[in-house]
C-alpha cells in the first residue's frame, strides 16, 4: 500500500468508510454498530488531534517566513510594494467571490449532520451582541504571545507572527539566525504533516465511517453541489476576473495571455502543486509573456508562496458550506474573520498538496467550526485542488505582467 500515491490512498480509505458506515446503517442499532462507531471516534480524533498538534508551531513558523522573505527585495521598494498589493487586492476578490457563491447558490443547507451536534452547540453558547463580539474580538487579536501559542489562540498567533515578520524584515542581517531557525521551525513542522497524512487514510475512514453511519444520503447530494459551487466560481474567477484585471491594466488579450500560459496551467493542473509548477511559470513568463527577467524571478517564486486567489476562494466558499452542515449561519463578522484567516493564512504556505488542508483547519477553528469536517472534504480535495492549483499560477502570470507593466511605465 505504501507504494500507492497519498491521493489514491486516502480517495481507497474514503471508499471503505462510506463501505463500513452504510453497512452499519443496514444492520440497525446493535452492539457491533455501537463498537464500530466507538472505535471509529477514537481513530477519527486521534487524526484530528494530531493535525491540531502540528497546527499552531506550522502556520506560526509559515507566516513569519513567508513575512520576513520580504527582505531580500527590499532594494526592488517599488515592485515588491506592487506585487504584494495585487496579490492581495486579487485574494480578496477571490475570497468575495467564494462567499458570494457560496451565499447565493447555499450548498449545505437544511443539512444538519449529528455528528457536528457537539460543535453547534459550542457555537451558539458563545454567540453575543455585535458590539460585544467586536470588542472581544479587537481584544482577542492582541495577546501574550506565549499564552497565544499555549492556547492555540489562532488570530493571535497569526498577529503574533504576522509582527514578528515585519521585525525580521526592518532588523536585516542582524536577526539572520533567528530568521534561519524559524526557517527549520516551519520545515520541521512540515516533516511531521508528512508523517501525520500517512494516517490520513485511516483517519479519513473513521471520520467518513460515523458521517454515513449517522445521516442519510443527502449528504452526497450536498457534496456534489459544494463541487459544483467551488469548481464554477473558481473558473469564473480564472477565466473572466483574472483576465479582465489583465486586459483592464495592460491591455493584453486573454487569447495571448492563456496562449503563452497555457503549458504552466497544464502543468499545475496535473501535479496540483504550485511549487513543482515553478520552473515552467518562470520560463513561460519569461519567454512567452516577455516579462522581464528581474520582474518574473521575484514576482513568480514570490507568488508560488504568497499568492493563493484559487485556495482562499476555496476556503471562504468551505468555511460557509461546513457551517451550513453544522446548522450554523455566520454573521457579517464571522464571514469578516474567515475573510483575514484565509488570506493570511496562505502567506508562507508551501505550494504543495495536502498542506493546504492544514490552512482549512486553520480557517474553520478560527470560528468554531467543527475541525471533523475535513472529512468530508479531503476526500473531494484533489478535484478541487487542481483547479484551484491552476488559478493560483495563473494570479501570479497575470502579476508579473502587470508589475512587469506598472513598474516599466513609471521608469520612462
Amino acid at each position: 500500500m505504501k507504494s500507492m500515491s497519498l491521493n489514491l490512498r486516502i480517495m481507497i480509505g474514503a471508499a471503505i468508510g462510506i463501505g463500513l458506515g452504510f453497512w452499519l446503517l443496514s444492520i440497525g442499532e446493535s452492539d457491533v454498530q455501537r463498537g464500530t462507531l466507538y472505535g471509529a471516534k477514537l481513530v477519527g480524533n486521534l487524526f484530528l488531534d494530531l493535525l491540531r498538534l502540528v497546527l499552531v508551531p506550522l502556520i506560526f513558523a509559515s507566516i513569519v517566513t513567508g513575512v520576513a522573505n520580504l527582505r531580500q527585495h527590499q532594494q526592488m521598494h517599488k515592485v515588491w510594494v506592487t506585487t504584494l498589493a495585487f496579490f492581495f487586492g486579487t485574494m480578496a476578490i477571490a475570497i468575495l467571490i467564494g462567499f458570494g457563491a457560496a451565499n447565493f447558490f447555499r450548498p449545505g443547507e437544511g443539512m444538519h449532520l449529528a455528528m457536528f451536534a457537539d460543535a453547534t452547540r459550542d457555537f451558539q453558547a458563545r454567540q453575543m451582541p455585535l458590539p460585544e463580539y467586536i470588542a472581544q474580538f479587537m481584544r482577542g487579536l492582541f495577546q501574550n504571545p506565549f499564552k497565544a501559542l499555549a492556547q492555540g489562540e489562532i488570530l493571535s498567533v497569526v498577529i503574533v507572527a504576522l509582527f514578528l515578520g515585519i521585525a525580521l524584515v526592518i532588523g536585516g542581517e542582524r536577526y539572520r539566525n533567528i530568521r534561519g531557525l524559524i526557517q527549520e521551525l516551519q520545515e520541521l513542522c512540515l516533516m511531521i504533516v508528512g508523517w501525520i497524512m500517512h494516517l490520513a487514510p485511516y483517519g479519513i475512514a473513521a471520520l467518513l465511517l460515523q458521517l454515513v453511519a449517522t445521516q442519510d444520503a443527502a449528504l452526497l447530494m450536498s457534496v456534489g453541489h459544494f463541487i459544483a459551487v467551488v469548481i464554477g466560481s473558481t473558473l469564473f474567477h480564472g477565466i473572466v476576473v483574472l483576465p479582465g484585471i489583465l486586459w483592464a491594466i495592460t491591455g493584453m488579450s486573454p487569447w495571448h495571455f492563456f496562449k503563452g500560459a497555457r503549458e504552466a496551467l497544464i502543468t499545475a493542473f496535473a501535479t496540483s502543486s504550485s511549487a513543482a509548477t515553478l520552473p515552467v511559470t518562470l520560463r513561460c513568463t519569461e519567454q512567452h509573456l516577455h516579462v522581464r527577467k528581474d520582474i518574473a524571478s521575484f514576482v513568480v517564486p514570490l507568488g508560488a508562496t504568497v499568492n493563493m486567489d484559487g485556495t482562499a476562494l476555496y476556503e471562504a466558499a468551505a468555511a460557509l458550506f461546513v457551517a451550513r452542515l453544522a446548522g450554523i449561519e455566520l454573521d457579517l463578522m464571522h464571514q469578516l474573520v474567515i475573510f483575514f484567516v484565509a488570506m493570511l493564512g496562505a502567506i508562507g504556505a508551501p505550494g504543495i498538496p495536502s498542506v493546504g488542508m492544514l490552512s482549512m483547519v486553520l480557517v474553520l477553528e478560527s470560528v468554531g467550526l467543527p475541525t471533523a469536517a475535513i472529512a468530508i472534504l479531503l476526500p473531494i480535495d484533489r478535484i478541487l485542488d487542481t483547479v484551484r492549483t491552476a488559478v493560483n499560477v495563473e494570479g501570479d502570470m497575470v502579476a508579473s505582467v502587470v508589475v512587469d507593466k506598472l513598474t516599466r511605465d513609471s521608469s520612462k
